[in-house]
């Protein structure tokens, strides 16, 4: 494990980091202690369950159940790239314990997969951003420029959930879904050592945990 920073600094340099790449948040987050795991919560309000996405990792499989009906473009654009087999290989880049673990844009050797255009912004559709949803990474400075990349929540980041149209720092990022099987595994990959590689500055797995294959089941 990383020898841990002091509170302000370890705060500084998260909202830094953010701020640089696909998430932005101008709330400092609360600390999170990364031994207790919360349970899984499902979003409010409660909405019908749609397909299912198999996420299997070198750490243990991840069973995604997604929502069409709120967020249909993000939902289609997601299920496109697992069928493409575009997330088979890719690593979870940016791993924030108390916050957040991302993926779907970069090999084990940080190659920026190539993606396509990007889909509208659906945040506004009810949905938070709680513990264990899975949302669409996007620019801070842009609410439609959503691509490939997802993250899931480590903890509740209502913070990331949708307020202002007009301000894309407010526009929320979108939940498509959450995680209904191995939330233990995002448990795992939450408390990884990290580091800086290659283009990023921080907060990659010193050990890269690798998307082995991506499937949507039942297909």
């Amino acid at each position: 494990m990383e020898i841990p920073l002091p509170r302000a600094a370890r705060l500084r340099r998260r909202l830094s980091l953010l701020a640089l790449t696909a998430l932005a948040s101008v709330m400092v987050l609360p600390a999170f202690a990364q031994q207790v795991a919360a349970p899984v919560a499902l979003p409010q309000p409660t909405v019908a369950a749609g397909p299912r996405v198999a996420l299997d990792t070198s750490l243990g499989r991840i069973v995604v159940e997604l929502y069409p009906d709120k967020a249909p473009r993000t939902v289609a654009n997601f299920l496109s790239y697992v069928r493409d087999g575009h997330y088979n290989g890719t690593i979870f880049h940016r791993v924030i314990g108390d916050l957040l673990v991302q993926g779907g844009a970069f090999t084990a050797d940080l190659e920026h997969k190539p993606e396509r255009a990007p889909v509208a912004n659906e945040a506004n559709n009810g949905l938070s951003n709680l513990r264990g949803t899975i949302s669409a990474a996007r620019r801070p400075a842009d609410a439609n420029s959503a691509r490939a990349q997802f993250f899931i929540n480590t903890v509740d980041n209502r913070q990331f959930d949708f307020r202002n149209a007009d301000n894309p720092l407010q526009a929320g990022y979108c939940v498509f879904g959450r995680v209904v099987e191995g939330m233990e595994v995002i448990d795992k990959i939450r408390l990884v050592a990290t580091t800086a590689r290659g283009p990023l500055p921080g907060d990659v797995p010193v050990t890269p945990v690798l998307v082995e294959r991506a499937s949507v089941l039942g297909n």
